[in-house]
């Protein structure tokens, strides 16, 4: 890979913070144009560094699916299945609550994205602990992975709130949700 002039690295440094940031306050919903003007470059230079969308949404979401990825490795790695499930469920409503937009896209990104090529491979270990939890009778039988979307989808609500209650309504939320999987 070549190495990109200093001046160039650093309209892909400030595009890459602009979108970090009004991705989560807003989601996706937020415009190429606006993130050019919150970075400081005009469109070409954006779409000069990132010709797609797509393109800049993994790049603006690589640090997120790093953590993602580590919730979600020691959930796998925790002896009580259960633990696991919980603590994974609690970090990524967390996670969920800080960025609107990584949820977004994770959920609903393309197929070709690297978001969504990684939450194929991070639900399939997720689902791996589900059904260590249920065969030891912690977690309900009738739980599916499509339900942990479900629940990470209705987590999104939370950003209609005040910002500065965001974390003390996902840890609520979270342990509403994780009162409602445990197995009766």
């Amino acid at each position: 890979m070549t190495r990109l002039r200093v001046d160039a690295e650093e309209n892909r440094d400030r595009i890459i913070e602009a979108a970090r940031e009004l991705f989560a306050q807003r989601g996706l919903v937020v415009g190429m144009r606006e993130i050019a003007r919150r970075a400081g470059v005009g469109p070409a230079t954006l779409y000069r560094r990132f010709p797609t969308r797509q393109t800049l949404i993994d790049a603006a979401f690589s640090a997120e699916l790093t953590a993602c990825r580590r919730i979600v490795e020691e959930a796998v790695a925790d002896a009580d299945p259960w633990g696991g499930l919980c603590s994974a469920i609690q970090r990524l409503i967390g996670l969920n609550a800080r960025n609107r937009g990584f949820v977004d896209a994770l959920i609903t990104g393309e197929p070709s994205s690297t978001v969504v090529r990684h939450r194929q491979e991070l639900l399939g270990m997720l689902q791996s602990v589900m059904r260590r939890a249920q065969e030891a009778g912690a977690l309900r039988r009738d739980f599916v992975i499509s339900d942990l979307l479900l629940i990470l989808s209705a987590g999104r609500g939370l950003h209609a709130g005040r910002p500065d209650l965001l974390p003390a309504a996902a840890h609520r939320f979270a342990s509403l949700a994780i009162d409602g999987l445990a197995s009766r």
